[in-house]
């Protein structure tokens, strides 16, 4: 497996994450270059302890969010047709192209309920990368970002969390920003798919517990 780029490889990394920090230059802020980067981080850390190839999971970090169907009126299929193309463009191997489209085809949360008939220790990889950074200090920021982006509540008690949402509830779900913590990013920690992507996992969703807890507290006149 391959775990050492090539300079031919590197090179072509590097040109894919120019292009992707110019495609998100103007994105929500949440899921911008940074997000990117970030993911990429714990992707090749990750990656680092797994037999996983790390060209195909640092193309896939860096293009996972090309085209997030939810800036994209839920378009799912436009993210890894524009990472196709991208890829094309630079003549990469079809073999690493379709598996990286793969990647972003199923790498969302799609509201937990999903069963995916693909999976590769390179997705594994990646997946868990992305879901470390909708945890912790920085998974909270994106929360509350994400939800003035979309002007919604930060919390109304009278709107419990939904934890048998479908994808396409999933979607469409406008429910108060703290919701999302019980719907989603609470139940990342025993998602994760690989031992050190688990690890990394513990402290930030402790981290997410512990905030909770004193926002319940202040909510509630504490």
């Amino acid at each position: 497996m391959n775990n050492h780029l090539s300079a031919a490889q590197q090179a072509i990394v590097e040109t894919c994450a120019n292009f992707v920090r110019k495609e998100l230059e103007q994105g929500e802020k949440g899921h911008d270059w940074w997000h990117i980067e970030r993911v990429r981080r714990n992707a090749c850390q990750i990656a680092a302890t797994e037999s996983a190839d790390l060209f195909v999971v640092e193309l896939a970090a860096l293009l996972h969010d090309i085209a997030d169907s939810k800036f994209h009126d839920g378009d799912e299929e436009i993210g890894p047709e524009r990472a196709t193309r991208f890829l094309n463009s630079l003549k990469v191997e079809p073999s690493v192209t379709e598996h990286v489209a793969a990647i972003i085809r199923n790498i969302s949360f799609k509201g937990g309920n999903q069963v995916s008939d693909f999976t590769s220790a390179e997705l594994q990889v990646v997946q868990d990368a992305d879901r470390l950074d909708a945890m912790g200090a920085i998974g909270i920021a994106r929360a509350f970002h994400y939800g003035g982006f979309k002007n919604r509540l930060l919390y109304d008690p009278a709107v419990l969390p939904n934890l048998k949402m479908t994808k396409e509830e999933y979607k469409r779900s406008d429910a108060p920003t703290i919701n999302h913590f019980y719907e989603k990013l609470l139940l990342l920690k025993d998602r994760m798919n690989t031992p050190t992507g688990k690890a990394l996992a513990g402290q930030r969703h402790l981290f997410m517990e512990q905030f909770l807890a004193e926002f319940e507290r202040e909510w509630q006149g504490g």
